[in-house]
């Protein structure tokens, strides 16, 4: 059986693995192993924006989970596409950069975690960003993150934007700014019209680079090693060949919010009896794995148009994504360099709330069941999330076998407050897009026609409402014991092993959760590093 050594042993490839990498590589004395079960990350597919739409309904680059049927939902399945490939979901998603609202870390440090309020975090968000156009004490101009204007040059969504106006909706350049509240157009982890994956930013320049840095993909990890309750190293496949890396220091796990969890049940860390019954041996009874899992239940308004400026599935949309290639390779500007959500809003449903409860995502073409259905023409979408969901939902072992997917309950809208707040922000993003600017554009409506009362809103949001893409909190971080991993991100019960990604959060942030979850890894280096 091949086995080799390093320091420190990293489990999944992705958003907080990339900075973990890249960082704890700087220190020529550290040797790092990273393990990723997808590929290299850098394919002209990933590092061209538009190709997004391309990844979504498909195995490329992308686990493509799915759900178990969901009780809130009428019982469909829902559709989990995660990153597959250094790079992870940022290598897949819509590269919208958002922090969160401050008083969602806040919230964290007022349940017990120590250095994770606003004001702790805020210089790990500095370090990571380069932003290429603001500026000041809340943004970074230097940090490997690069963050840009899109460029895509679409003049659609200035009508979003001048919609939000005649409705005296506040405005705003930077949703990342004093006040989160308002409605505008995104920033994006671009650089020259291209994606900036976390793998591009961190890992990527350094591969071949740095003798003690080493990415290997096409590996497919499938249980941590442990002596006693100390994790000494992992197991992984690769080509059906099974493989041993031992960590001298530590094995960080950064294998995503569903997987992290899986990874650790599989190992015995989790619920004693029920893996029992699975026959895994327990190493460590931790209730708490693979529980409190939260997304943001999200809806779509569709809308076929004929405004030949939206991307369509028409002749007319072939020719300009043809002539979209030359812009795209001169300039790095044009359709190509689109992330479809090119503008959006946080709103609160109430004025009395401390903080929007709501967010738009508003896309220059029609999205359907996460583009797996094509619609021939042209149109544009409207996303509407609930930001801070009440419902709780679960990752779980339904096999003992490592390469069974897990599985997957996010319990959409079984708390009656979320399908509340999702009822005012349906009618609040409907009188956005009924207003001039938008309607004129409208040819036909294609999911809301004769929905008027709170029952009949209801009744279409059990039908298609699903994920935007967001879930986090399956090994929870606490001062709590019932807590999964402690304020120091350390697997309580056991030694030798983090958990470094989005599974860590508390509670779910107001926004798009890649940017947070490149702070995570950041921060856990200084944590690893003072350790």
């Amino acid at each position: 059986m091949t086995s080799e050594t390093a320091d420190f042993i990293i489990v999944g490839g992705g958003s907080a693995g990339s900075v973990l990498a890249g960082r704890l590589s700087e220190d020529a004395a550290t040797s790092v192993l990273l393990l990723e079960a997808g590929g290299g990350g850098d394919s002209p597919l990933i590092r061209t924006p538009a190709g997004v739409i391309g990844m979504l309904p498909t195995r490329i680059n992308n686990w493509g989970f799915a759900t178990v049927p969901q009780k809130g939902l009428g019982g469909r399945i829902g559709y989990q596409p995660r990153g597959r490939g250094l790079g992870g979901s940022s290598a897949i998603n819509a590269m919208i950069y958002i922090r969160g609202h401050r008083s969602d870390y806040d919230h964290w440090a007022s349940l017990g975690n120590v250095g994770w309020g606003f004001s702790d975090v805020l210089p790990y968000f500095l370090r990571a960003e380069g932003n290429e156009r603001l500026s000041g004490p809340l943004h970074g101009r230097d940090g490997p993150l690069n963050v840009a204007d899109l460029r895509s040059d679409n003049p659609f969504p200035q009508r979003f934007l001048e919609a939000c106006r005649q409705l005296q909706l506040r405005e705003t350049d930077d949703f990342n700014g004093e006040e989160q509240e308002g409605f505008g157009l995104y920033q994006v982890t671009q650089k020259d019209g291209q994606r900036w994956s976390a793998a591009r930013a961190y890992l990527l320049p350094h591969l071949g680079k740095r003798p003690n840095l080493k990415a290997v993909t096409r590996a497919r990890t499938t249980r941590i090693l442990f002596e006693g309750r100390r994790a000494v190293g992992v197991e992984y496949r690769m080509g059906g060949e099974v493989r041993i890396a031992r960590a001298r220091r530590e094995v960080l796990l950064s294998a995503g919010a569903f997987q992290s969890p899986h990874l650790l049940l599989l190992s015995g860390v989790g619920p004693g009896a029920a893996l029992a019954d699975l026959g895994i041996p327990v190493v460590a009874d931790s209730p708490a794995v693979g529980a409190n899992l939260q997304d943001h239940p999200d809806f779509i308004f569709s809308y076929k148009s004929r405004n030949r400026s939206l991307v369509g599935v028409s002749p007319a949309g072939s020719l300009a994504l043809m002539r979209a290639f030359g812009p795209y390779r001169r300039e790095g500007r044009g359709l190509l360099t689109t992330n479809y959500a090119e503008a959006g809003a946080f709103l609160k449903t109430r004025p009395d709330l401390p903080a929007p409860d709501v967010q738009l995502h508003f896309c220059i073409g029609v999205v359907d069941d996460h583009a797996r259905k094509l619609h021939l023409g042209h149109g544009f979408s409207c996303h509407v999330c609930v930001l801070r969901p009440k419902s709780r939902g679960t990752v779980t072992l339904g096999s003992p076998d490592p390469m069974a997917a897990p599985i997957i309950d996010p319990n959409f809208l079984d708390d009656p407050d979320d399908m509340a707040t999702m009822v005012e922000g349906f009618r609040l993003t409907r009188r956005i897009m009924e207003t001039q600017p938008l309607s004129v554009e409208v040819a036909k409506d294609l999911v809301g026609v004769g929905v008027v009362s709170d029952e009949e809103i209801a009744a279409l949001l059990r039908r298609k409402v699903d994920t935007v893409y967001h879930p986090v909190g399956t090994c929870r971080m606490g001062a709590d014991d019932g807590a999964v991993v402690d304020p120091q991100l350390r697997v309580r019960g056991v030694g030798g092993l983090r958990v470094v990604d989005a599974s860590i959060m508390p509670t779910l942030l107001g926004g798009n959760t890649n940017a947070p979850t490149i702070m995570i890894g950041e921060k856990a280096v200084d944590m690893i590093r003072a350790a």
